[in-house]
């Protein structure tokens, strides 16, 4: 395979995939390796609904969320340990990683009108490239032309048992009933939302990683960047 792209280009990596895949730590342990930069679109979706909890305005309003969306200054800090998260100049990185944010932000990203606005951001953050953004729709919405799209995917039992030792990792004890119960219908509003529902891009390269183990999974993702860019990468 024969490729014109300069060993020094900095391509833009898409990685898409459900609730518990793990493309939040791939991303991360990719961009360090690559030194690109983690752009984690999820985290966006977080802080608007914190924000939307703040201001008590309800998650299906639609038009009212839209409007927060456009008064607000959300910012992503890359750093070698995550992204940390700033809304309105305040830090809220650990913040929007609590349990009634991550429900709010899966109700506040079904509506189109902010999505569209996500995504007109998104794609500004990752226009100059050397990013790997990660999320639902980055493949297909925000970077339909990224160099590498890859769709993260594992079986539901798997996810369920991440999420369990994610929470277990932070002194809490997840239900596993609930746990399973939380993903089935992430699940279900992901994949069924009338704009840009979670779905793999056509050239997307699937990837199983539900025996897989994360160093398997970067080194997968990476010897994709390698053949793209037509030259080895040192990290």
């Amino acid at each position: 395979m024969t490729t014109d792209k300069k060993p020094d280009q900095k391509l833009t990596i898409a990685i898409d995939g459900p609730a518990g895949a793990g493309k939040s730590t791939i991303a991360a342990r990719l961009a360090r390796k690559l030194g690109y930069v983690n752009l984690e679109s999820g985290a966006m979706y977080r802080a608007l609904a914190l924000k939307a909890i703040r201001n008590d305005i309800s998650f299906d309003d639609e038009a009212a969320l839209l409007g927060l969306a456009k008064s607000s200054q959300i910012r992503l800090e890359p750093t070698r340990e995550g992204n940390r998260v700033f809304l309105d100049g305040t830090d809220v990185s650990q913040r929007i990683r609590e349990q009634d944010v991550t429900d709010a932000a899966s109700r506040v990203s079904v509506h189109p009108a902010v999505r569209q606005w996500m995504v007109e951001r998104q794609r500004e953050l990752g226009a100059g490239g050397g990013v790997i953004m990660e999320g639902r729709d980055i493949g297909t919405k925000v970077f339909p032309t990224a160099a590498v799209k890859v769709f993260l995917d594992a079986q539901p039992e798997v996810r369920q048992e991440r999420r369990i030792l994610q929470g277990a990792e932070k002194g809490a004890q997840p239900e596993r009933q609930r746990i399973a119960a939380e993903l089935q219908e992430r699940d279900r509003r992901d994949r069924t939302r009338a704009a840009s529902p979670l779905t793999p891009a056509e050239d997307a390269v699937i990837i199983d990683s539900s025996h897989m183990s994360i160093d398997q999974v970067v080194d997968k993702v990476e010897e994709l960047v390698r053949k793209k860019l037509g030259n080895s990468i040192t990290g």
